[in-house]
């Protein structure tokens, strides 16, 4: 046995001491919150500008297995940025894919679904199409 057991904390409010601090104050006139968003979250402007990127399909040194390769993003972005439009382009081609360096590699041949996403997250898009 335990030299020095476990003490227990009530979970009810009889004995909630935050219930007692709170029962402590009186009701206070307070002005009703409004329902809108503050305008600062909707103003959010991107933190880059993304630029243009660069679609080419690839078949060497993969087994004759083809993979769409984006390339050529801006120096500017940080490899968090482009790990996270990767990630969106897997998912919304349902296949897998990696992040080499600052190129991604989508596998399979879609490069109308990898333009698609690209364009909605508002890159300019060259190359295959």
């Amino acid at each position: 046995m335990r030299a020095n057991p476990k003490k227990s904390i009530g979970t009810d409010a009889s004995t909630n001491p935050l219930t007692k601090l709170v029962d402590a104050f009186p009701e206070m006139d307070l002005p009703e919150g409004s329902d809108r968003p503050d305008s600062t979250e909707q103003t959010a402007a991107p933190l880059w500008k993304l630029g243009r990127v660069v679609l080419r399909r690839e078949t060497a040194h993969r087994g004759g297995k083809t993979v769409i390769l984006v390339d050529q993003f801006a120096t500017h972005l940080p490899l968090s940025v482009i790990e996270n439009v990767a990630r969106k382009i897997r998912v919304s081609c349902g296949c897998g894919g990696s992040v080499k360096g600052r190129t991604i590699e989508i596998q399979g041949d879609q490069p109308t679904r990898v333009r698609a996403v690209l364009e909605r997250e508002g890159f300019k898009v060259g190359g295959i199409g």
